[in-house]
């Protein structure tokens, strides 16, 4: 009886079935997960980063319109607070109504 000697080839094959299926298994998975998070990372940022950037324009505003006003303050205020109405009125006037069922 004789007895066939098993290649020593069979192991790296194993080797590389498993790293492709390993792979695969990675590149379907984890790699849209990173996507999405990546996404959302960024998205909060520039978020903030606009946030944070319409808060100094505001308080910019207010400092030309103070220095535009020969230091009446109030006057400074009441332009400024009055042109953000105006903007929140035409943002008001914008939005999508769903109608009532």
């Amino acid at each position: 009886m004789s007895q066939q000697e098993p290649s020593g080839d069979w192991v790296s094959q194993l080797v590389g079935v498993l790293d492709r299926t390993v792979s695969t298994v990675r590149n379907r998975t984890t790699r849209p997960a990173i996507l999405v998070v990546r996404a959302l990372v960024y998205g909060v940022l520039a978020a903030v980063l606009g946030l944070f950037a319409l808060i100094l324009l505001a308080i910019a505003l207010v400092r030309v319109a103070v220095l535009a006003t020969q230091e009446r303050v109030w006057l400074a205020d009441l332009i400024v607070g009055a042109l953000f109405c105006i903007i929140g009125l035409f943002f008001w006037m914008r939005r999508h109504v769903k109608p009532a069922d």
